[in-house]
């Protein structure tokens, strides 16, 4: 039984040291160690990550490999209630940056967005968005720049007060979405105003025109006053001066019948 113990023992430590892991970071990329011995040492996450080339490690020692790149992440929001109790719908983007991979796997491990960022981010996406009404956020967006700079402020005390090694590059949230009625509701309204707009103008070309007539009207009165026509002489000089008009056109030929009263006998030509 002992011989057997020993020779399982030896079989153990000749695998150990036999066997390894090969350690290869791509670009951008650097590599955490997890020791786990099988028999003997201390397991536990290395100091110093692997940056570049290659690395031999244990057989049983895990790697990590973290993405230094700068890296987004999306947020899709349905139904946030705006302060006029409208929902809408929302588009948010978070860009982040790893300043230490050791101590990011070490403290907050492989997962470390989804366990330590992404709900906080969505929470005070929510808050800020509430404390805004439906036509700042999705008609006019006017609050937009004031919801990316409240958010970019709070999440970066985050960060910093749970000692996350991350880096806030940017925070990004998208106009709103309001819900198909309203925004049915908007077109027609808008729709409507074209309208009234439309009657407005066709109504001041209208006023305007009246305008017009009634200053020649004034003015053709003023000018009659002035010859002492009666209104029958003025209406039969406005029929002459129309006619020599109409006949002065080169190549006109012009027959006039005199007398309203009298049947015509000659085609007007």
């Amino acid at each position: 039984m002992k011989k057997s113990g020993f020779a399982a023992i030896a079989a153990s430590m000749l695998l150990a040291c036999t066997g390894c892991t090969v350690v290869s970071p791509d670009a951008g990329q650097q590599a955490v160690l997890i020791d786990k011995p099988v028999l003997f040492g201390h397991g536990g996450v290395r100091d110093q990550p692997v940056t570049t080339g290659l690395t031999y490690t244990w057989f049983s020692t895990k790697r990590i490999y973290v993405n230094m790149f700068p890296q987004q992440y999306d947020g899709n929001f349905g139904d946030l209630m705006s302060s006029d109790g409208v929902p809408l719908d929302f588009h948010a983007i978070i860009r982040l940056q790893v300043t230490d991979p050791v101590v990011l796997v070490k403290n907050f491990g492989q997962d470390w967005y989804k366990n330590n960022v992404e709900q906080e981010f969505f929470n005070r996406v929510r808050s800020a968005v509430k404390k805004h009404g439906m036509n700042e956020t999705a008609i006019q967006t006017t609050a937009i720049d004031e919801i990316d700079s409240e958010v970019s402020r709070e999440m970066t005390e985050y960060l910093n007060q749970n000692k996350l090694p991350i880096r806030l590059l940017k925070i990004t949230v998208g106009k709103a979405n309001p819900p198909d009625a309203v925004r049915n509701q908007r077109v027609e309204t808008a729709q409507q105003e074209q309208r009234v707009l439309t009657e407005q103008k066709r109504d001041l070309a209208e006023q305007s025109r009246k305008a017009a007539e009634q200053s020649r009207a004034e003015a053709d009165n003023a000018y009659r006053l002035a010859m002492n026509l009666s209104p029958a002489q003025f209406v039969e000089m406005e029929r002459i001066k129309m006619q020599t008009e109409v006949c002065a056109v080169k190549d006109a030929k012009c027959t006039f019948i005199i007398g309203s009263a009298v049947d015509p006998v000659v085609n007007v030509k």
